[in-house]
């Protein structure tokens, strides 16, 4: 028959294989521990009446032992499914374990609220998305790179050829020796036959446009230099015009000619300026000096 007694005290002072010693308390590694704890209300080995609650595939299962199935180990684990609702699983350890002692109806339904919580954390995690990682040996990406490296170079090395055959197919180097697929030439044929097109219509498109911008510029212009001829009897003078046509004096009007004249060559540039700039309508006016001429036969 066993005795719990001499078996905690062969297991306290002896050896024990799922004994984990630390500096501030000793551990329990046995699968079937209710708390996880080396001690004697928490050992399975030394407690002939015995509950603890396990997790298997995310279901909780309440198992039982007792001093009646000791001899038969096979049979000693009594194992009750518990439901998967939290409350309904309380009522179920209440119910199987109506006489037991405290301790252990307890530590059970703390074991169990613990399982229930990660399950539901466990759950959650499921549920979110989580790039997955997946390890490249340096070995596998160099040969990768090789390899497209080599497909690269491969690659410019046919349409080079390509474009070398399609040019002396179309000089007639060959003639008729050869047969080569005419489909495939037709195709590449049509090919650069549609962007010899569209370079024709960026061409003709460019040309459009600055034909439209230079008639632009020659409206504007034709509309800015209208120039209009004035007889002398349009022009209304003034008595300041009146009374300097009238003075006899040749040296004043020889000087007031040449400094009209140096004033004229000056404002030329200026005026040619301001047409270019502005193109706004202007007049000229041609003024003919009769008394310079009287006063010069007077003398």
């Amino acid at each position: 028959m066993q005795h719990d007694e001499v078996v905690w005290q062969l297991i306290m002072h002896g050896h024990c294989s799922f004994r984990a010693k630390t500096q501030t308390q000793n551990f329990c590694r046995n699968e079937y521990n209710v708390t996880g704890l080396c001690n004697r209300s928490s050992c399975p080995l030394a407690n002939s009446r015995y509950a603890t609650i396990r997790e298997d595939k995310g279901r909780c299962y309440l198992y039982i032992k007792t001093a009646e199935r000791a001899h038969a180990p096979k049979k000693m684990w009594q194992k009750i499914r518990l439901k998967r609702q939290y409350a309904a699983a309380l009522a179920q350890i209440d119910e199987h374990l109506a006489y037991w002692p405290k301790f252990l109806v307890h530590k059970n339904k703390q074991r169990l609220t613990k399982i229930t919580q990660y399950l539901i954390r466990m759950r959650k995690l499921q549920l979110k998305v989580k790039p997955k990682l997946v390890t490249m040996p340096a070995r596998k990406e160099k040969m990768e790179k090789r390899k497209e490296a080599k497909a690269e170079a491969a690659a410019q090395l046919d349409k080079a050829i390509e474009k070398e055959l399609l040019e002396r197919l179309k000089n007639g180097t060959y003639g008729d020796i050869y047969n080569f697929p005419t489909l495939q030439y037709k195709n590449a044929l049509s090919k650069e036959a549609l962007t010899e097109d569209e370079k024709e219509i960026e061409r003709d498109v460019m040309l459009e446009d600055e034909e439209f911008f230079v008639e632009d510029e020659d409206e504007s212009d034709d509309d800015g230099d209208s120039v209009e001829w004035l007889d002398e009897a349009d022009v209304p003078l003034s008595e300041d015009d009146m009374e300097d046509m009238t003075t006899p004096s040749t040296s004043s009007s020889s000087e007031s000619e040449e400094e009209d004249d140096d004033e004229e060559d000056r404002a030329a540039p200026r005026t040619l300026s301001k047409k270019r700039r502005t193109r706004r309508p202007h007049v000229e006016v041609e003024y003919e000096h009769e008394h310079v001429g009287l006063q010069r036969s007077q003398r």
